[in-house]
């Protein structure tokens, strides 16, 4: 008896736990990345989840925070073409020295590697297929972002990617 009330309650439990399972295996929509500006390159920045889950990545550029990743996160920097550095720092700095060109879109993946007292950010050129690899990325809040210039805020992406798919007819 106990082994039919026990085989119906699996049957029960498995048919409400597989839509919710079924949901989670469901494609994510792409991240979209909208050109930049005519004339204008841009640095897609990303920091994949991993070690130093609550140690935030911020990316400078002159002295200046352009904008922090946090784990899981993402941003778009629109740059004029020519040479453009970027710092990290906590326990430690790193630095990665970009070319930027009109009309491209580089990446940059920022990581949270083992330090003594603190995580030590590693920053580096990244491809779009290592980005497109997270899938679960989100873009980061504005308030996130710095004095800086180039990083784009939310509703700019949102209003640029609006834009390239009405420019760009399917």
């Amino acid at each position: 008896m106990f082994v039919k009330y026990a085989f119906a309650a699996a049957v029960a439990l498995s048919s409400t736990v597989a839509p919710a399972v079924a949901a989670d295996a469901k494609a994510t929509t792409p991240i979209a990345i909208p050109a930049p500006p005519a004339g204008m390159g841009q640095i897609v920045f990303f920091r994949p989840g991993g070690m130093g889950m609550a140690m935030g990545c911020s990316v400078n550029e002159n002295g200046k925070k352009v904008s922090s990743l946090g784990s899981g996160k993402y941003f778009i920097m629109v740059a004029p073409p020519g040479r453009h550095e970027f710092s990290v720092k906590s326990e430690a700095k790193d630095t990665l020295a970009l070319e930027v060109e009109a009309d491209e879109t580089q990446y940059a993946a920022c990581k949270i590697k083992m330090g003594i007292m603190a995580g030590r950010p590693d920053i580096r050129p990244a491809t779009e297929a290592e980005f497109r690899k997270h899938a679960k990325l989100k873009m980061v809040d504005a308030d996130d972002m710095g004095p800086g210039e180039g990083a784009l805020r939310p509703d700019q992406v949102a209003s640029a990617a609006t834009a390239s798919s009405v420019a760009t007819p399917r």
